[in-house]
């Protein structure tokens, strides 16, 4: 059945921080009904496929039945309108103004359904200097700080490998929209919520951003603590031209890395303030260029060290730990990732992947 059976969600989004969302309400066992315009969600056409789905389609919309509608019709209102009655929760992704103009904004839709819990996800919300700025994550990024310390040796901010602001807003706007399913069971009233990316990904600034947060300067990776200014948080070349990673800057840690390496003598400069660390971080770095990563793995294996090869995805997913954990499951859509979100002693099976209007 799942922990959100009989909840009904009415879901506008495409893409990446909607569909996200909505997926894992999907995965709990919520109706998802989405409404997509006539020529679908662009994601249904990203490369690449499985079977007769995109991957990236498959795995943030299975479970979900799809509406082809036209809001810009009156027919496709109407249908909308009729979807709505039913609904528990609408999530929408438009840019501010845009629900307005279809003439379902919350006022609209709270008229049809008084306890609607409505959710809008936008780059930086629907109020604000830059709520009608066009953005995607990466310009989200870059205007929230975060893009400055993704840097290369350089200096210069190369583009992040995770979308985290796409990813922060879905984590946020589930959060939301269940904390707000909570209080209707106790107080039978919706709730509007205002999910913007830039808001979401903020706070995942304050474990680095200390001193611009008081009026100070702005954070430098080459001298943060978890951006590469410590030694014993960092990433090394190895003889094969692979990686590996030191993620652990507890002095423990330290101390089993160079006694075993034979240089007990550095572990002083493991307590050294981050920036102030490059006579250990030069040490390690010529040391860990001499083996290959195979090498280093064997080194590692056994040590009380936080250690880890740097994988790329065809490994990544090739691990035992994928297998052991059933992180990932085989369907008739292709491959899926399962849910982060799971319950001990229950299973969960992967829903079907709508066609479009199906």
């Amino acid at each position: 059945m799942g922990k959100l059976a009989g909840i009904t969600v009415i879901d506008l989004t495409q893409f990446l921080p909607g569909p996200m969302m909505t997926v894992m309400l999907a995965d709990q066992g919520a109706c998802v009904i989405k409404v997509e315009p006539p020529g679908g969600d662009p994601a249904r056409a990203a490369e690449p496929f499985a079977t007769r789905h995109s991957v990236w389609f498959a795995n943030l919309n299975r479970g979900k039945h799809s509406v082809c509608l036209d809001l810009k019709s009156d027919a496709g209102k109407a249908r909308l309108r009729e979807l709505l009655i039913g609904a528990d929760v609408v999530v929408e992704g438009f840019r501010p103004g845009v629900m307005s103009r279809l003439g379902f904004d919350y006022d609209a839709v709270r008229a049809i359904r008084s306890d609607i819990v409505y959710c809008s996800i936008t780059a930086f919300g629907q109020e604000g200097a830059l709520s009608h700025h066009p953005a995607h994550d990466l310009a989200v990024q870059a205007l929230a700080g975060f893009l400055s310390v993704n840097d290369a040796a350089s200096g210069d901010p190369v583009v992040p490998g995770v979308p985290s602001a796409d990813l922060a807003a879905g984590l946020t706007a589930l959060s939301a929209v269940l904390m707000a399913l909570l209080a209707r069971e106790r107080t039978g009233e919706g709730a509007y919520i205002d999910c913007a990316m830039f808001d979401s990904l903020l706070p995942w600034s304050a474990h680095i951003a200390g001193e611009a947060l008081l009026g100070g300067k702005a954070p430098r990776s080459a001298t943060q603590r978890s951006l590469g200014g410590s030694a014993m948080y960092q990433v090394y070349r190895t003889a094969d031209g692979h990686h590996i990673a030191l993620g652990g800057r507890e002095l423990k840690f330290a101390r089993n890395v160079l006694e075993g390496l034979g240089r007990p003598d550095l572990i002083e400069q493991a307590e050294l303030p981050a920036g102030e660390q490059e006579s250990l971080t030069s040490f390690l770095r010529e040391t860990f260029a001499a083996r290959t990563r195979a090498a280093w793995i064997e080194w590692f294996e056994g040590r009380d060290i936080a250690f880890a090869p740097v994988l790329d995805f065809a490994e990544a997913l090739a691990q035992p730990h994928i297998t052991d954990r059933g992180l990932l499951v085989e369907s008739s859509d292709g491959p899926m990732i399962v849910p982060p979100i799971r319950f001990v002693g229950e299973e969960w099976h992967p829903g079907e992947v709508p066609e479009l209007g199906a």
